[in-house]
């Protein structure tokens, strides 16, 4: 069975993002088959259409990485009810121009965490419009997780049975959806 390049972007720009502790042993529930990269988001500067013709070295390398990648799976914070401006802009500069979309038919997973007790459904709610109008085909399900401080441990695994069970459970439907778009 073949290789599988997986970009995780994480949707945040904090230094010590709770999102990223995440995301981390989420990559670790993945199969040897899936190969993680991932795609630095924080220094893109704010999408603008005259920057098209001389796009940014960092957009460039932005969008070559999520080109290249087989699957995607963002992994966010919630602002406002709505995803992070930060991770708008990589979106956007992801999806232009047009015939290049690099989000088109690429199958994404979105899960998130925050300190709230519903984590980051209606942000992943709104993520998921956006990636579909896209073109990208979307896991179903959902997979927000409140935060508590000892949601992962010190070695980078998840310290609660009961997540972690539910989260393979999420990233073995991924790698399921992965593997039939993309068969090997």
């Amino acid at each position: 069975m073949g290789q599988y390049r997986l970009a995780i972007v994480v949707g945040s720009n904090r230094r010590d993002s709770i999102n990223r502790k995440l995301a981390e042993a989420l990559a670790r529930l993945l199969p040897d088959a899936f190969d993680v990269s991932w795609p630095r988001i924080d220094d893109l500067p704010m999408y603008n259409l005259d920057l098209e013709g001389q796009r940014p070295a960092e957009v460039e390398r932005f969008t070559a990485e999520i080109a290249a990648a087989d699957a995607v799976a963002v992994v966010m914070p919630e602002h406002n009810r709505s995803l992070p401006a930060v991770l708008k802009n990589a979106i956007d500069w992801g999806s232009r121009p047009m015939d290049a979309n690099v989000w088109r038919g690429k199958p994404a997973s979105i899960t998130g965490t925050t300190p709230g007790a519903i984590g980051t459904a209606v942000g992943q709610q709104h993520l998921r419009q956006i990636l579909g109008i896209l073109g990208a085909v979307v896991q179903g399900g959902e997979a927000y997780i409140q935060f508590k401080p000892d949601l992962v441990g010190a070695d980078g695994e998840f310290t609660d049975a009961g997540t972690r069970a539910f989260m393979q459970a999420h990233v073995d439907g991924f790698v399921d959806l992965v593997r039939r778009l993309l068969p090997r």
